[in-house]
């Protein structure tokens, strides 16, 4: 069986896809961007703008009764691969509050992204 996903808590899609799947005890996320639903804003720095996406993502996440402790496999996406012991500070200490390791993970640079940010990251998540 497969669910839809939506959330108001996260960015409404951009384009013709959903914020997330749910397949089983599996979650596939979107690829999340860090706009502020409460404002609209995007943050200027890669390090608000890290933060911003992963509480997306855990926004996401929740609607479906996952937690950021079921992630197992991220990959980010970045305009500037230069500021990724920025993006690591940030994205170490979101995984270390919510849990005591890591997904797996995939990091490319990339030449653009929507609304011109500066990250975006897709993540799987799976639930016993």
């Amino acid at each position: 069986m497969i669910d839809i996903i939506k959330t108001k808590m996260a960015p409404e899609p951009i384009g013709p896809y959903s914020q997330a799947i749910k397949i089983n005890n599996f979650i596939i996320l979107s690829g999340q961007i860090p706009i502020n639903v409460l404002s609209n804003d995007i943050p200027e720095n890669i390090a608000e703008q890290t933060y911003l996406v992963l509480k997306n993502i855990q926004s996401i996440l929740l609607e479906a009764k996952f937690q950021v402790k079921d992630i197992i496999k991220t990959t980010i996406f970045t305009t500037n691969l230069k500021k990724i012991h920025i993006i690591n500070e940030i994205y170490k200490k979101f995984f270390l509050d919510h849990q005591s390791s890591f997904p797996v993970r995939s990091c490319v640079e990339v030449q653009s992204l929507p609304k011109n940010v500066k990250i975006e990251i897709e993540a799987i998540a799976f639930k016993k």
